[in-house]
């Protein structure tokens, strides 16, 4: 807005508004929108901006809630409410042999409903060119009820599928990592003979080391470095029976069986995901560019807006001079700040969905919940109005007689 707009607006909008005293809203939103508005290459700046430190916090904020579900996808999906592990295990991907009577004691435990073995492992799948991929083996029984593939396609049966002899399954989005074309072909994991019965889709592993769901017994035959192959189990995973309560049971559990942890569903899963992020350079790394995502973003969004408001100081001292009140001043400022803020955040926050939506097909990819999005929103938010309160210590020593000279 020019000081030729400003000294034309109708005084009576100024006249009903006390000076210091209160705050009177009228006509601030549309002088605000205004002042953004009138100069398009600035509204332009100050829009991209803001969208782009929106981008900026979303894409990488994203990326670390992917991380942590990815290391605890085998809890989170298992339907599980109890697990029994090897003492001391850090994460459910580094797994440790346990052994088989810890099922039959847990069934004999009251309050337990159903206790299956579970069994993982790594091994080296060997595709078609000779070279060798690092898995994990995921051994299941096929009529088990907790533990098993989820997100099938093509109409695959889980358990079916699982009861085919040598039939292993896995996921697409590593399929060609694999050098799985189809279903019906036939690899090697540790020199021992599988066949690829199916697909999932979306079971991501941190790792890279992609999850190959088999039988039990196929898992048992082809798993490397299991003591007591034909017995071997790493968990325990466990149904509590209805009514009984859980944490009842899993005391009772750990009572019985004290050189093992009996642990439940979100303990497990937590467990799993503090390993990654807390202690290994992959999930600090992850953690520090997340802070430093937010912490870029909120300094971009903020000097974007201070600087509008700055730019602007002669068409507020026009205002202070045809009767603005001090207040009415600050509540265009304010309302600048919110407007600017949430056109630049629906703009970067669009291009984060479409980023999601491009991306939901690799390995890695982000994520945006609701409640991310809206989080994200609200501190752009804030940090708008932060950036638009801080320039309104330069509004105050605006001389009015300025405008006149």
């Amino acid at each position: 807005m020019s000081r030729k707009d400003a000294l034309v607006l109708d005084r009576s909008a100024f006249a009903a508004a006390p000076r210091e005293k209160k705050w009177r809203p009228r006509m601030t939103g549309l002088i605000a929108w205004r002042n953004l508005a009138h100069d398009r290459v600035r509204f332009a700046v100050t829009i991209v901006g803001i969208a782009f430190a929106t981008l900026l916090m979303g894409i990488q904020l994203g990326m670390l809630i992917n991380f942590v579900h990815t290391t605890a996808t085998l809890v989170d999906h298992s339907g599980a409410d109890l697990w029994i592990a090897a003492h001391g295990v850090k994460t459910i991907d580094l797994a440790t042999p346990l052994q088989e009577r810890r099922r039959f004691e847990a069934l004999s435990t009251p309050g337990v409903a159903v206790a299956e073995p579970y069994l993982l492992g790594f091994g080296f799948w060997k595709r078609p060119d000779g070279v060798r991929e690092t898995v994990i083996i995921v051994g299941v029984e096929p009529d088990a009820t907790m533990g098993l593939p989820w997100n099938l396609r093509d109409g695959v049966d889980a358990r079916q599928a699982l009861l085919w002899p040598d039939g292993v399954i896995v996921d697409r989005l590593y399929a060609k990592k694999l050098g799985v074309d189809r279903v019906g072909q036939i690899f090697e994991i540790n020199d021992r003979r599988v066949r690829v019965v199916g697909f999932t889709s979306g079971i991501r592993t941190f790792t890279q080391s992609p999850y190959v769901f088999t039988s039990l017994r196929k898992a048992r035959s082809i798993s490397s470095n299991l003591p007591d192959a034909e017995k071997a189990i790493t968990y325990v995973p466990i149904q509590v029976a209805p009514g009984a309560s859980l944490e009842a049971t899993r005391e009772r559990l750990a009572a019985r069986m004290p050189d093992v942890d009996v642990l439940t569903g979100a303990e497990f899963s937590s467990r799993s995901s503090n390993y990654w992020l807390f202690s290994t350079g992959a999930g600090v790394t992850m953690i520090s560019s997340s802070l430093l995502a937010l912490l870029v973003g909120v300094v971009i969004a903020a000097q974007t807006l201070y600087a509008s408001t700055m730019d602007r100081l002669p068409e507020y001292a026009t205002l202070r001079a045809i009767g603005g009140g001090r207040f009415y001043l600050y509540a265009i400022v304010v309302k600048q700040a919110l407007i600017g803020g949430l056109i630049g955040y629906i703009v970067g926050m669009a291009a984060v969905l479409a980023m999601v939506w491009l991306g939901r097909d690799s390995s890695a990819a982000p994520e945006a919940p609701i409640w991310l999005s809206l989080s994200i929103g609200i501190v752009m938010e804030l940090m708008c109005v932060m950036a638009s309160l801080i320039s309104i210590n330069k509004l105050t020593a605006i001389n009015p007689a300025e405008v006149f000279r």
